[in-house]
Order: C-alpha cells, then structure tokens, then sequence
C-alpha cells in the first residue's frame, strides 16, 4: 500500500487544500498520516476525519521580529524535526505533501533526513518564511501565482490551489432561501476570512442604505461580528460563520466582496465571481495579500480598493463600478488557467514519490 504523510498548519489556508486532495488520495488507495501540532487548527480540522491517522509533534513560531520566543522556539522546531524524522522513520512514506505553516519545517526535515521525497505548496505570491526554508529540502514546490513559481526557479511550478469539489455543488434556489432573499435583485456576498474584516465589516454596513437600493447584501462577518439591530433589515442576512451551507451562499452571490487570502481568490475565480478585494494593509500583515490583489488585478480578474482609501461611499462607488464591469470581469475569469490545481498537484505527488 502507498503511504503519504500530509502536513501544514497554524491557519485553516494550510489545511483546507489537504481536505481537497484527501478523497482523491483514499480512493488510490493511500494510506494517510497527518503530522500537526497538538493545540493548532489543523488538529481540530484533521484528527477526527475517517482514514487520517494523525501524529502531534513540537514546532515554534518562526518571526521576522524581535520577540523573546525567539530564544526558545529554535529547540522547539529542532525537537520537532526529531520528532517527525522518528516518524518518518517509523512510517516509511513514499512521499510527504506539506502545505506550509510553521508546524510544516520540522515535519519536512525530517523527511528528508530519511530521504522521503516532499511536495511543498505555496499559496501567497511570495513564499512564507516557513515554506523558504522547507523549500531547501524539496523536490518540487507547487505555487498558486505564476510569479511565485518564476521567482522559485527550477523547482517551481504553477499549478493553482487544490479546491474542495463540494464548492462547485452549492444551489443557487437554496443559497436564496437560506438568505430569505426573493430573487429579484443581484446579491452581494461579503466575506472577511475565519476572524472577519472589522473594518471592512464597519464599512459596508455604513453603504447598506444606498447599496440595498440595488442589491440583496449576505454578509459573513465572522464571530462575534453581528449586527443585532440589523438583523431584520430587509434584503440584508448575516451570519458569522458558514460551513456546510457555503456552497449555496456561493452559488446565489453574482459579486464578492473580500480580503485576499490565496485559497478564497481561487474559490472566487474558480466560480467566475466578479470581485473587489481589500487586502488586509501592509502594517496589518506581511503584505502578501496586497500582492496576492494586485496580480489578480493586474490579469483583469478583480478590482481592488486599498483599505487606506475605503469609506462608505467609496465602498459603494466600488461596489457600483463593479457591476457596471460584470461582463468584462466574467469574460476575464473564464479565459484564465483554471484555479483548481487538484489535478496537478496530484499528479506532481504520484511524480515524485518513491
């Protein structure tokens, strides 16, 4: 039997592709490891799943910045790393698929200490700190932007980011009725990402009187971000987090309003949803949804409005601008590459292993 060992963490982007590949994997008949932290997300999101076995080992935060941890956490990706090769050891992988995050360096290391060759996944333009490092231990790196495949040189290479089929199986007439929208105006869905974009959020909520004159607005605030002297405001539906039911909420949507984390740009691009997109601000992050915005921009898929310049009315001047724009914006979407890299990364996996 074949045996792969997928990790990556500390952020449900680093593991949502996992649980696209995962179907795949069981039915080629792998058998699968998942090598995680103890008290991270991606513990919550994999231990439980039938045909998983997952293993917890030590890892530390790798900064940019002065922080005292930064004394500690070294040994605590080294234990780690001796932690995973043991596991590797002991599991004889024929190929070890990581999607980044900090748990991933420790995890990586110790497979190429037993010589199990590695698939890395890179979402963002520019590589994470983690996945530079494990990038070293590669055979291949598998990127969501084509420029972070050039700037990888030989061992990148540009595939899109795994998706999860059930997004594709969303019902618009549910998505309707889940919202209690008629149907007789556009809908616009607002989505800030697991923690919400309180900004973002105080924004839009301030253009409703002029944008609900057009549009039906279903707004994903995140927790603990809702309105309650909103929520029988007609034409308007909030939720604060969505799981099952995204399908439906995304087949209703005609436009997107969002940050720009990789995995949601390709959910949204692989639907053909005109979007506008405010990035989370440089001092906010490490700036890689700027320039995640930007080339989506710059190939004609998005508009983006820097958070620095958003009020209510830009918002809805935004917002407006992209409907007027519906058209070319589709046309662009659908003459892209595809953005579900499911069936490359696969094939890159079965390439390079044992």
């Amino acid at each position: 039997m074949k045996r792969i060992v997928l990790t990556g963490g500390g952020t449900a982007g680093h593991v949502t592709p996992h649980l696209a590949i995962l179907p795949h994997l069981l039915e080629e008949g792998y058998e699968v490891h998942y090598i995680g932290t103890q008290n991270g997300i991606e513990n919550q999101m994999i231990s439980s799943l039938e045909g998983v076995t997952y293993h917890a080992v030590k890892s530390g935060k790798l900064r940019r910045y002065f922080d005292w941890k930064n004394f500690t956490d070294p040994f605590r990706v080294i234990a780690g790393a001796f932690q995973s090769a043991r596991l590797m050891g002991k599991l004889k992988p024929d190929v070890c698929f990581s999607k980044g995050g900090f748990v991933s360096v420790p995890v990586v290391i110790g497979a190429w200490l037993h010589r199990v060759p590695v698939l890395c996944h890179e979402s963002d333009l520019t590589p994470g700190l983690a996945n530079k490092i494990a990038s070293k231990f590669a055979k291949k790196v598998a990127t969501t932007f084509p420029e972070c495949a050039d700037a990888l040189g030989k061992k990148g290479v540009f595939t899109g980011t795994p998706l999860r089929p059930e997004l594709f199986s969303g019902s618009r007439e549910e998505g309707m009725r889940l919202c209690d929208f008629t149907g007789e105006k556009p809908v616009l869905m607002m989505m800030g990402g697991s923690l919400g974009a309180q900004s973002v959020n105080k924004a839009l909520r301030e253009a409703l009187p002029r944008l609900l004159e057009k549009m039906d607005v279903v707004h994903i605030t995140g927790k603990g971000n809702l309105d309650e002297s909103l929520q029988t405001l007609p034409g308007y539906k909030q939720f604060e987090f969505i799981s099952q039911e995204l399908p439906h909420i995304f087949a209703c949507a005609d436009y997107v309003l969002s940050r720009a984390g990789s995995n949601a740009l390709c959910e949204f691009q692989a639907l053909k949803k005109p979007m506008l997109l405010v990035p989370y601000p440089k001092g906010a992050s490490r700036g890689d949804q700027i320039l995640n915005a930007a080339s989506y921009e710059k190939r004609g898929l998005c508009h983006v409005l820097p958070q620095e310049n958003m009020t209510a009315e830009t918002l809805a001047d935004a917002i407006e601008n992209l409907m007027e724009q519906k058209d070319t914006l589709i046309r662009h979407l659908e003459e892209a590459p595809p953005a579900d890299g499911t069936p490359k990364v696969l094939g890159f996996i079965r390439e390079i292993q044992k």
